[in-house]
């Protein structure tokens, strides 16, 4: 079942009529199949119309859709035989970040990114997809094996930050942020980061400081969330859409900025409508950047993604 977002209504109502119609003429005489496929082209015409012209709020309501797919749905649909790899071996486990072997269309490579959880109990498991320092440890660990071993990194980030609790801070955050980002920037592999849902602050940077940086069309990303951002200059989280509107989160925004390399289109009405096609289309636009960056030898990838930050930075 399709979760509505509020400025979805004139859809939802749509599809309703639509269910509902369906459910009187089941048994009935009375051929509705013209009247059927009237509404249904008139639904597939507003969703695409309502789509094609969101605010940046609204795209930052669709990155947190709760259907959204997130890293485990990646694994299912879009690569094979992975390969789990757990711990920091200095602290412990944290499942709010994942990793490990896997294969992109017979390409072995490493496999790193966010999971936030698809129901309230996986949810709380993985922390609402908030890492913690042994979960950035456990990144540059498998970013050092993809060093050893000769095999490219993908990371998919999906964040709305950090976990900022006391503990984190007491087991070193901030530094576990700070060396994830350097092994990024360190590897002497092809790396390629993506954006599919939210990419929050160094929580995000820390998996995603690569040569190539992809985002899937309705994905957002920021140094704050809009809401934490209207707090400190208004006061008041009600104000998050004008932070969303002037901090530029939006794919198209970041692309025209030079944050980002390439926008992953997806499904029309976003990723949660069809998982399995989101997914397959980021794996073929991966695939693809990988392809490019084969050719470089390490040091030129380096250069590469020092020049890219620098640029932004300029």
């Amino acid at each position: 079942m399709v979760s509505y977002l509020e400025f979805e209504k004139p859809v939802a109502e749509l599809e309703t009529r639509i269910a509902e119609l369906r459910s009187a003429a089941e048994g009935d005489e009375v051929d509705i199949t013209n009247e059927l496929q009237r509404l249904e082209l008139k639904s597939a015409d507003l969703l695409a119309s309502t789509y094609s012209a969101l605010t940046p709020w609204q795209k930052t309501q669709v990155a947190r859709h709760p259907s959204r797919p997130h890293f485990r749905d990646y694994v299912e649909y879009a690569f094979e035989e992975f390969v789990p790899l757990g711990g920091d071996r200095a602290y412990g486990e944290d499942e709010a970040i994942m990793g490990g072997f896997a294969k992109l269309n017979g390409r072995k490579i490493v496999l790193i990114g966010h999971e936030k959880g698809n129901d309230t109990a996986s949810r709380i498991r993985h922390n609402f997809g908030m890492g913690k320092p042994e979960g950035y440890r456990k990144a540059i660990r498998l970013m050092e094996l993809a060093g050893r071993f000769n095999l490219p990194v993908v990371t998919l980030v999906d964040t709305s930050g950090a976990f900022p609790g006391v503990e984190a801070e007491e087991r070193g955050q901030a530094e576990a942020i700070a060396r994830s980002t350097e092994a990024c920037l360190a590897l002497p592999v092809p790396m390629v980061a993506s954006i599919v849902g939210e990419g929050g602050s160094g929580g995000a940077v820390a998996l995603a400081s690569a040569e190539r940086v992809l985002m899937l069309e309705h994905a957002v990303y920021s140094v704050i969330s809009p809401e934490g951002c209207a707090s400190i200059l208004w006061r008041t989280a009600e104000k998050a859409p004008d932070a969303a509107e002037a901090m530029k989160v939006t794919a198209q925004n970041l692309k025209e900025l030079g944050v980002i390399d390439r926008i992953v289109a997806e499904p029309v009405g976003g990723a949660h409508r069809d998982p399995r096609a989101a997914a397959h289309s980021l794996a073929e636009a991966i695939g693809e950047e990988l392809d490019k960056l084969s050719i470089h030898s390490a040091e030129e990838l380096k250069r590469m993604r020092e020049e890219r930050f620098l640029q932004i930075a300029g």
